[in-house]
């Protein structure tokens, strides 16, 4: 079974005979106005044919126009290639962005460099007080006692290979 759509396009194309022709005509509400946008229609692809129509060329028309075709669509392959073709990280500007990159890299090292002296020591820099080492106890031992140069005052005990603190050491 056709759909409606299909079967008013073959019936405004002349396509229905017989009984189909018969059941699509009866099912139309206004058969004279269907008639007539049928003609409306038939005018119009009438004018369209003649108005529209391709035009017939000559052998010579034909390659020439084949020619002109063909240079148009190469002129606008070569202009759209060279506009996506290129990028913006050419080498002389990959050699600027390099010779950029190291300048600023030399300029915030001495900048970094100068605010440090060599000769002052750390504010982190610990001074070793003392130690003392009972070589009977153990004879691998250490002690480093470290005392913080800040204003927090921090010491630190460190003891490598002792078992237990002698009895006689007193942290102070």
């Amino acid at each position: 079974m056709k759909m409606y759509e299909e079967k008013w396009t073959a019936w405004l194309d002349g396509q229905l005979s017989g009984r189909e022709l018969i059941e699509f005509e009866s099912s139309l509400p206004d058969l004279a106005a269907a008639e007539a946008e049928k003609r409306n229609a038939q005018k119009l692809g009438a004018f369209l044919k003649k108005e529209l129509g391709a035009q017939t060329l000559s052998n010579e028309e034909f390659f020439s126009h084949q020619l002109r075709e063909r240079i148009a669509r190469e002129t606008d392959n070569r202009s759209t290639s060279r506009g996506t073709g290129s990028t913006w990280w050419t080498i002389p500007r990959l050699v600027w962005s390099g010779a950029t990159a190291l300048a600023l890299f030399l300029i915030f090292s001495v900048a970094i460099m100068r605010q440090h002296q060599p000769g002052e020591q750390s504010d982190y820099l610990t001074q070793i007080l003392n130690s003392k080492v009972d070589a009977s106890a153990n004879p691998n031992a250490t002690i480093s006692i470290f005392e913080s140069r800040n204003d927090n005052k921090v010491t630190v005990l460190w003891t490598e290979g002792l078992q237990t603190l002698p009895a006689d050491y007193a942290a102070k």
